[in-house]
């Protein structure tokens, strides 16, 4: 595969319009293939009996680690930051959407029958790990697409979650519930991303191919859809981090800002609004409840590798 070409400025002004942008042929089937690699053996499933997809959609654990850089695609990512920082290595996850039951709790839908994006509810901004403000350092998204109807993405949020974390510099919970409020540490209240949807007109399905990849700006809402087709949908969306905190106020032309930084200017207001903005409490990490039942599904999957080891190896004995 061909090295990628740096960003085009078409692309660059289409991530400051919208938030996003998809790339295609960044990476191989055979890479595809290894990452994923024994997952239907962990989730104990097969993908060949639908009738053993007993969940809905699983957030599985981290089993190893890999530098995104091993996907080509990962090296424009540097256009989206700022030159002084770097990308972080971090873990990537595998999201599995498997079946879509008769009638799916909060949707009140059948199956084979698309949910309506403001009727969704599972709409969040990725970083259940830390307390949000607008110049966060811990998150950022790289998010591979899913054939068969994937990610829903809403670019009208972005602006409205910006000015959101503008107006709460003491904070607020992954949820968006600013620090002092008495349902900040509730992890599973989704009611200010989904009443934001409601409000919101335009919406985006990052669906594609095998090797596509979705850049995402930190803010962008988003949500799984309902997977109407019962085709089985494996995503990674492995966040890219900043080194260190964003800065909105160190100079005076859009030229000395990463493309990250400028959506998040524009949509706030604009330069003159950024001046001397910062955090007027202290960063804080957050251990999610997601955590603690992934060591516990982690336990098990490796339980189920093992097994079937053993039993590969005496069907060649």
């Amino acid at each position: 595969m061909e090295p990628p070409a740096p960003l085009t400025q078409e692309q660059k002004q289409f991530f400051l319009k919208n938030g996003y942008l998809k790339l295609s042929r960044c990476f191989t089937r055979e890479q595809a293939a290894q990452v994923t690699e024994g997952v239907w053996t962990r989730l104990g499933m097969s993908a060949d009996d639908k009738s053993t997809w007993t969940q809905h959609k699983i957030n599985m654990p981290s089993h190893r680690t890999f530098d995104a850089a091993a996907l080509c695609a990962a090296r424009l990512v540097r256009h989206l930051r700022a030159l002084r920082r770097r990308r972080a290595r971090r873990r990537g996850t595998l999201a599995v959407l498997a079946r879509q039951p008769d009638r799916e709790p909060g949707h009140g839908r059948g199956r084979g029958k698309p949910v309506p994006p403001r009727e969704l509810d599972n709409w969040h901004v990725d970083g259940d790990f830390f307390v949000h403000y607008l110049d966060s350092p811990e998150q950022a998204l790289l998010r591979c697409a899913a054939p068969g109807g994937g990610t829903m993405l809403c670019p009208d949020a972005v602006p409205k979650i910006a000015r959101w974390l503008y107006e709460h510099p003491e904070g607020v919970s992954p949820r968006m519930v600013p620090r002092g409020h008495p349902d900040f540490t509730k992890e599973k209240n989704l009611k200010w991303y989904m009443e934001l949807a409601r409000g919101c007109d335009e919406f985006v399905e990052a669906s594609g191919e095998v090797g596509d990849v979705f850049l995402l700006h930190p803010l962008m809402m988003h949500s799984a859809t309902s997977n109407a087709l019962r085709n089985a949908r494996i995503i990674t969306n492995p966040p890219v981090s900043f080194r260190a905190p964003q800065v909105f106020d160190r100079g005076e032309k859009e030229g000395d800002y990463s493309l990250v930084e400028l959506k998040t200017i524009q949509s706030v207001g604009g330069l003159d609004k950024m001046k001397g903005w910062r955090p007027t409490m202290p960063r804080e990490a957050i251990v999610p409840m997601r955590v603690r039942i992934q060591e516990e599904m982690k336990r098990k999957e490796l339980q189920r590798l093992e097994e079937a080891k053993g039993v590969a190896a005496v069907a060649t004995a």
